[in-house]
């Protein structure tokens, strides 16, 4: 699933194309989304100016002055930029197309994504309003996980991968953000000291800051604006790595499964 760095990478990747650009044209080919595309989204964003193109976790938001489209990439979504003739293939199901020629193109082979419109101030949609601050803001701090965290019998894995405490934290950058601060994933999030709270807030900074200049990670299918493929995962420490050395001290990496997701830790390095 594309998280944090992958969205923003796409973000990074698509608005120098579009920004200021009027969209002539969208087109629909299969609105049978995670949720429905809009029957009114061609009336509503055709003639509007894409003013700017934000992230508010993994939504991407493309404001006008008549309002936002929405766009989450899903399970295993992709968003392009693709020039004017190039033919559409199976899976790209929403063409929004610019003035200059360029068209916003979502792949999406599962479905899972969401092409909405919103006349309101879109970090009030419901599926926007109840998550929490951004990793990489100010807000974010050892102080507020400390907090948030008291009282909490939840894994510190879960913990910080819960949209509602902060948001983008998914699972393949949760395993790296605590081997990078020595925690182990699944010690109980209120017995977390504030001490090391403050180092796994740097830890998730760090990580996903790496990820986002690396382009994101590819273990599937992502690929950015371009159509090109991230590289974290060739930084790696944790992830997927189970049996293999751990890289700092050769003790053997650890496999196990925390709310059915894949999880990884250095018994060695982590306490």
């Amino acid at each position: 699933m594309p998280e944090l760095p992958e969205v923003e990478t796409t973000r990074r990747g698509v608005a120098p194309h579009i920004e200021g650009q009027r969209v002539v044209d969208v087109v629909v080919r299969n609105g049978r989304l995670r949720y429905p595309v809009p029957d009114t989204l061609p009336r509503e964003l055709i003639g509007q100016r894409i003013d700017c193109v934000q992230r508010r976790g993994k939504y991407l938001l493309f404001r006008t002055a008549a309002g936002t489209l929405i766009v989450h990439l899903g399970m295993s979504g992709s968003l392009r930029v693709v020039k004017g003739g190039e033919e559409a293939q199976k899976h790209d199901h929403v063409d929004v197309v610019m003035a200059n020629g360029c068209i916003v193109r979502l792949r999406d082979p599962r479905r899972f994504g969401a092409v909405l419109w919103t006349v309101e101030d879109p970090v009030r949609h419901d599926l926007i309003a109840h998550l929490g601050p951004e990793p990489l803001d100010s807000t974010f701090s050892g102080d507020y996980l400390f907090q948030q965290s008291r009282g909490k019998k939840q894994a510190v894995k879960l913990f910080v991968m819960d949209s509602q405490r902060v948001v983008g934290v998914g699972n393949i950058y949760a395993n790296e953000a605590l081997f990078l601060a020595g925690i182990r994933p699944r010690i109980a999030a209120g017995k977390i000291s504030q001490r090391r709270y403050a180092v796994l807030a740097e830890a998730i900074k760090s990580v996903l800051a790496e990820a986002i200049t690396q382009g994101g990670t590819t273990l599937r299918d992502f690929v950015n604006g371009s159509g090109q493929p991230g590289y974290f995962q060739q930084q790696l420490k944790m992830y997927g790595r189970g049996g293999a050395p751990c890289d700092h001290c050769g003790a053997t990496i650890k496999a196990l499964r925390l709310g059915q997701r894949a999880t990884y830790y250095c018994p060695s390095c982590q306490s």
